[in-house]
């Protein structure tokens, strides 16, 4: 990897707060990148984290120091390419060094248009946001005043329909690699991982998000899935609705967005938490089993407790004791808020894909 000759950028949020750094990946128009500034405490993974269609419209922050060390590889993107507003590291690595690599982090962000800023004290920045919140922000090699002035004026993701953004234009197949299950999966944000997990069902059907329950069942799936995604819940009445015709018609699986929809087909309600959970390390305890699971979160968004009738909390998360899923009572739906494929891991939940085909054993759709 040959490095650029460092140019000044900064980051400003907008509260007003200014970080300095040098700018990596594509050239910002203008010299401006702006987002939702988040942060995510993952060790390694931070191609999926980047390629993760979760975090569009968001500046991802990486609390881990070192970045890019061991490259990156066409296997391990989540989706066709990354949809956040940017990222922002401590270290970018000057060298990687991985028997899988196919290149480099910088040059993966360039090709993608994606702007990055280095050298940022990463440490200061998560402790403001975690003290006062996800916030808007601006970055970029700009001077300072117009950076402020594009921070001041960023939107957050609250109210904003997101998954318009990245969902398929059109239906697509993935074949089965094992399983004999038609799966239809709404794709909100869909990653790559999940498909890899539930093709070992069955044949798998990824609908756009705007696809209806009539045409849904109208595939006669064995099971229909409702997949990660980005922004808040509130705005996607047309997914609620379009979920809400199919409970009881045929099994549900969610997970993230997914369990939102879910939850706000059931009635429930969400709000948005002050700096989200991202990260690879969220203690979640199985109130069925009474375990302790190790989980990968990435939501701002969360399912109020109680608010939905006639159904089980099933998990719960230790750090802030937030719904973390849920199972219905009379139908045959459950959903998850944390993400049990989790590329590279953990991977102590990968059990919900197996209940996932055990509830669409219990429950055969025409009688199949």
């Amino acid at each position: 990897m040959s490095r650029r000759s460092p140019v000044e950028a900064h980051l400003v949020l907008a509260d007003g707060s200014i970080f300095e750094g040098e700018a990596i990946g594509a050239v910002a128009p203008d010299g401006v990148a702006t987002g939702e500034v988040v942060f995510n405490t993952v060790l390694s993974g931070y191609q999926e984290v980047i390629t993760d269609p979760s975090y569009a419209g968001q500046i991802i922050t990486f609390t881990y120091p070192h970045i890019g060390n061991y490259g990156v590889n066409d296997d391990d993107n989540e989706s066709r390419r990354p949809f956040c507003g940017g990222v922002v590291v401590r270290d970018l690595a000057r060298r990687h060094s991985n028997w899988r690599a196919g290149g480099d982090l910088d040059s993966m962000l360039v090709a993608h248009g994606v702007a990055g800023i280095a050298g940022v004290d990463t440490r200061r920045l998560t402790r403001h946001l975690r003290n006062e919140g996800a916030m808007p922000g601006a970055f970029g090699t700009a001077d300072q005043a117009t950076l402020t002035a594009a921070a001041a004026s960023a939107v957050s993701t609250d109210g904003v329909d997101m998954v318009a953004g990245v969902t398929c234009e059109q239906a697509y197949t993935v074949a089965s690699t094992g399983g004999g299950r038609r799966i239809v999966a709404y794709d909100l944000g869909i990653k790559g991982t999940i498909l890899r997990h539930l093709s070992a069902l069955g044949e798998v059907t990824v609908v756009p998000a705007s696809t209806t329950a009539a045409d849904v069942l109208a595939m006669a799936p064995d099971g229909v899935f409702l997949s990660n995604g980005p922004g808040d819940p509130e705005p996607l009445e047309h997914v609620r609705t379009a979920v809400g015709q199919l409970l009881d018609e045929v099994p549900l699986f969610g997970i993230c967005l997914g369990h939102q929809v879910l939850a706000g087909a059931l009635g429930g309600e969400t709000f948005k938490l002050p700096f989200g959970h991202h990260g690879g390390n969220h203690p979640v305890r199985n109130l069925v089993t009474g375990s302790v699971e190790i989980t990968s979160q990435n939501h701002n968004y969360c399912v109020a407790d109680g608010s939905i009738p006639a159904v089980d909390l099933t998990h719960v998360n230790l750090n802030d004791q937030t719904v973390e899923g849920i199972s219905c009572q009379s139908v045959p739906a459950f959903s998850v808020q944390y993400h049990p494929e989790a590329g590279p891991g953990p991977h102590d939940s990968r059990y919900l894909f197996d209940d996932f085909e055990r509830l669409m054993e219990s429950h055969p759709v025409g009688g199949r």
